[in-house]
Formats: C-alpha cells, structure tokens, sequence
C-alpha cells in the first residue's frame, strides 16, 4: 500500500512538470560598461507596457517597485563608486554624494508623479520586493527628478542604460513608457591612474610609460606642465616616434601655448602621416597647422 501511495506522487509531480520552454513574459536581460577602469554590470529583466498606463498603475505611485520584474535587479562594481543626487528638501535643492563599496546589490525604486527614490539594497538573492524588508540593509537612498517625455514618444520595455560616459563618471537612466530618471556614478579612474603614475615613474619607466602618462594628462586636462615634459622624454626616447605619437606631442605643446614648436612637430606628423597614407591624420595635422599659426 505504501509503495502504491509513493508511486502516484511520483507520477502526479511527474505530468504537473512542464517539458514545454516558453518565453519569460519580462525577457532577462544584462548591460555591462565600462568606466575608466571600473566595470559596471546590470541584470534585470524588462516587463513592457502592453498599452497599459505604467506610473501610478500598474507600478503604484510610493509602493517600493523591484525597478523590473521577477528577479529583483542588480548591480555590481568592481571598485568603489560614488552616487551623486540632486535631492530637494522644501523646495532647496541640496547635493548628496556616497561612496559605494565594491560589490553587488539590488536596485529598488519608489517611484512618484514628479520624482523616484532609489535605493541600494545589500540583499542580492530575492524575488522580487522582499517580504521582511529591512531598512539596516539599505545601502544607499536618494531622490531623484523624472524627465517626462516631450514629444509624446513611450519606451514600450522597461530599460536600464548608461550613457553620457567619461573616464570618471557615467549617468544610469531608467526608462519606461515616457518617464525617465537618471542617477549620476562617479568612478575613481584618475585616483587609481594616479597612484599608478607615481608608482611606475617612481621607479624606471619605460619611453611607452612617459608617453601613456603624458597623454592621460592631457585627455584629462590636468597637469599639462608635467604632460609636456613627459611627452618630449617620451619622443626623445623613441628610437623613431611614429605620426601618432608626434601629434600627441604637438598637442600637448599647444596646450601649453608653445605654437611655435607644435606647428614644427605637426608638420613632421604630417610628412610621416602622408608617408604612411593615413587620411585622417593627414587632415588633422593641417588643421592645426592653420589653427595655431593663427595664434603666433
């Protein structure tokens, strides 16, 4: 008798499992970018609007929402970051910055008719809102502004993007039916960079470490006296600098007014630019050939 009862449980779990794959109503899905040195990566999955009124509806207006459906949505860092938001307390709008360790956490949202709170939480492996939410694992929580959309046009799915992305910061932007929110991450490229720098030039660097500080410099725009110290150490060391590298020295020259040697250097670029059939640099070199003999 026994061995009867355990065989229809068997067979009842058995025809209750479904051998049929259908499609996730909300598609998973993953975004990574990278950010100066730091890498950032997004999973989430995308429910879509369907013709249904989104904001206030069916993600109710001061409810915490899961920012995407099923799996709660995360993110991940693999160094520190900084949040920066734009709160508003009475109507004054005050800046509010934290610095977030390295690691994952759940992205959660409380959205609202004008603005969004949106929160890290350390809790990673949840379905959803969790039941027992606690707030000693709230990470991070700032307020940010919407942009509504001024030409009638709707985000059907529900999507997370970066954009706006420099060696330092990058924004996040939630997107769905015409409701946008954007949160601002700072990434600690030019302190790591730096310590980098100081290291290596602490010890024997090579021509192509005078040359890599020297144009991190300038595309950074920070120390252009060291940059063109390095930037010519760099050229004297090579053995035969290539068009490339002598524009990046021209460059680095103008920058620090010196238009006189820049243009000089430019036009050995240039020969070695045509000699070598690059168009493009062919191109930028007499442009700024003329630009700065402009300035002499």
């Amino acid at each position: 008798m026994r061995s009867i009862f355990f065989t229809i449980l068997f067979l009842a779990s058995y025809f209750n499992y479904s051998q049929i794959k259908t499609p996730r109503v909300s598609p998973a899905s993953s975004i990574e970018q990278m950010v100066g040195l730091t890498e950032i990566e997004v999973e989430y999955s995308r429910p879509s609007k369907r013709g249904r009124d989104i904001f206030g509806n069916v993600v109710p207006y001061g409810k915490i929402w899961r920012t995407g459906a099923d799996n709660c949505t995360t993110i991940s860092f693999s160094t520190d970051v900084v949040f920066n938001s734009n709160t508003s307390i009475d109507g004054v709008k005050i800046s509010k910055t934290k610095i977030i360790k390295s690691g994952k956490y759940s992205i959660f949202s409380i959205p609202n008719n004008e603005s969004w709170d949106v929160i890290l939480y350390s809790d990673t492996d949840l379905w959803g809102v969790p039941r027992d939410w606690d707030e000693d694992k709230i990470v991070f929580k700032s307020n940010y502004q919407i942009n509504k959309s001024t030409n009638n046009s709707v985000k059907e799915m529900f999507t997370i993007s970066f954009d706006n992305v420099t060696n330092n910061d990058v924004d996040m932007i939630f997107s769905w039916d015409d409701v946008s929110v954007t949160v601002n991450i700072v990434v600690p490229t030019r302190r790591i960079v730096s310590d980098n720098i100081k290291k290596v030039m602490g010890s024997s660097p090579s021509p192509s470490d005078y040359y890599s500080a020297a144009v991190y410099y300038k595309q950074e725009n920070i120390n252009m006296d060291t940059a063109l110290k390095w930037i010519n150490k760099a050229i004297d060391l090579f053995e035969n600098p290539r068009f490339y590298q002598l524009r990046q020295q021209s460059l680095i020259m103008a920058a620090n007014k010196k238009y006189s040697d820049a243009i000089a250097v430019a036009k050995e670029s240039l020969r070695l630019s045509i000699e070598a059939d690059n168009k493009d640099y062919v191109k930028m070199n007499k442009e700024s050939i003329s630009e700065w003999t402009n300035k002499l």
